[in-house]
């Protein structure tokens, strides 16, 4: 039997957790959450204000990055350069996006392109440039910030449910690849949580707003940290034999009418 006790199972003390996206929105409950276990934290996005804001907020025990998950070649670099000043990383969370509401059939291959870079490529990269290190440890934790929309079809999301389903299928596999050697991998599914992304995609569209309501049995929006508390429980000692496995987050709107 485990020896370990509540809270210690989901404690992340002694691990250095690597966030995308964690200037803001999810990402930023994320590292809230994960920070708050005990993880050295390291924030990567594009705007280094809103990062060093986070950071302020985190206090100790965190490092960022100014970074941008679509430059793939710099990957290898980065993670050296974090491993370098704040040791091995212990566990890292796809959690970069971008947004794009638009009809299927005005959408262009450009934008298309571009949901994808930063969704797909980009995690793919970071998480090639971090998963060596983790299976020569024979340990860690990659996380992976899908969609309810992959699971359920939302008009007008063609490119970026195409990128969130893209994240699952990629769980599966390198689930199957990394597990053996002890690298756990899983995904998030979040319904719609309050959070900047979300409202603009509402905004204007009240007829939109109060279908999501409907459909979501809980009849609210989430709140950032109920992804953040979920993020801190796969990668913890707590969800030690959970791999290649989706977390829906969404007040039960992928189950409910």
């Amino acid at each position: 039997m485990n020896s370990k006790l509540f809270p210690e199972v989901f404690s992340m003390s002694g691990m250095t957790a690597v966030i995308t996206g964690g200037g803001t929105g999810i990402g930023r409950a994320i590292a809230h959450s994960m920070h708050a276990a005990g993880a050295f934290t390291v924030l990567l996005g594009l705007d280094e204000g809103e990062l060093a804001e986070t950071a302020s907020e985190l206090g100790k025990r965190v490092g960022y990055v100014r970074h941008d998950v679509t430059d793939v070649d710099g990957a290898p670099g980065l993670v050296e350069r974090i491993t370098a000043e704040w040791g091995p990383i212990s566990c890292l969370v796809n959690n970069a996006g971008n947004h794009l509401k638009k009809p299927a059939i005005e959408t262009t291959a450009e934008e298309f392109q571009r949901v994808l870079s930063t969704h797909v490529l980009g995690a793919h990269a970071l998480t090639r440039a971090v998963a060596p290190g983790m299976l020569v440890r024979g340990s860690g934790s990659i996380l992976f910030t899908t969609s309810v929309t992959a699971f359920i079809g939302v008009p007008l999301l063609v490119a970026y449910s195409a990128a969130k389903a893209a994240h699952i299928g990629m769980v599966r596999t390198l689930a199957a690849e990394f597990s053996p050697s002890g690298v756990r991998v899983n995904a998030i599914a979040p319904g719609w949580i309050e959070t900047a992304m979300s409202a603009k995609a509402l905004a204007g569209d009240p007829e939109r707003a109060k279908k999501v309501i409907g459909r979501t049995p809980s009849g609210r929006l989430g709140r950032p940290e109920d992804i953040g508390w979920a993020a801190v429980y796969l990668a913890s000692a707590a969800g030690q034999y959970v791999t290649g496995t989706t977390l829906f987050v969404d007040g039960g709107a992928s189950s409910g009418f």
